[in-house]
């Protein structure tokens, strides 16, 4: 019999029972083909629960939303048509989604993040200002013509800015089906109930007459 010094013996158990623990780290296969999202349930943790498959049809796996110009008619100049498990119940549990973004000329999609989701982008149409900003508050920015790529990592603020002489059209993708977004202004400036004036004036060194009419703009 061929005996191991006990140091190696207790590497080699450490070994052993940690296999497992690296081995489950990694997300398990899917167990079923689909699971369409049953919308009139609640969302739970990782998306909506299932429709059952006697319900389900074709019509779950198409979406044309995002075929129809948005109205940019709006103190931004742009609209967002989302193709998320909201609109498109397909994606339930699948991890991917999609957005149209129109721009009118100098709309511009303001500063938010994407707090479950990593978003990359072409330009189909115009030319498109785009940046974002790092947690150590590096700006990166280039401006982008049709057929031109990005990406935004995870979480970071970024924002699209028509810069071109007409229409600007932008198709995104992101790796959840419900990226969630979180508008810089609207979040700060328009939330309900509102952001104590004593933060907001802090916050930007500023004083209340300018948060006021700020928050006026977002007021309708």
């Amino acid at each position: 019999m061929i005996s191991m010094p006990p140091f190696h013996l207790l590497c080699t158990l450490i070994g052993l029972l940690l296999l497992p623990l690296h081995i489950n780290s990694a997300d398990p296969d899917p167990l079923q083909d689909f699971c369409v999202a049953d919308l009139k349930a609640p969302l739970s943790v990782n998306g909506f629960p299932c429709k059952p498959e006697a319900e389900v049809t074709s019509g779950d796996f198409f979406f044309d939303g995002l075929s129809k110009e948005g109205n940019t008619t709006n103190i931004f100049g742009w609209s967002v048509t989302a193709a998320n498990v909201l609109a498109f119940p397909g994606l339930n549990s699948l991890g991917i989604s999609m957005n149209r973004v129109d721009f009118a000329p100098g709309g511009l999609n303001p500063p938010h993040s994407h707090p479950r989701a990593t978003e990359t982008g072409v330009v189909i149409e115009g030319k498109l200002l785009i940046g974002f900003v790092t947690t150590s508050n590096v700006f990166h920015s280039k401006v982008l013509t049709v057929g031109q790529m990005f990406v935004v990592p995870r979480g970071l603020v970024h924002f699209q800015l028509n810069v071109g002489e007409g229409k600007a059209l932008l198709f995104t993708a992101f790796n959840s089906h419900l990226p969630g977004s979180a508008v810089v202004p609207t979040t700060l400036f328009a939330s309900r109930p509102s952001i104590p004036d004593d933060v907001l004036t802090k916050a930007f060194q500023v004083g209340n007459d300018v948060i006021d009419n700020i928050k006026s703009k977002f007021s309708s």
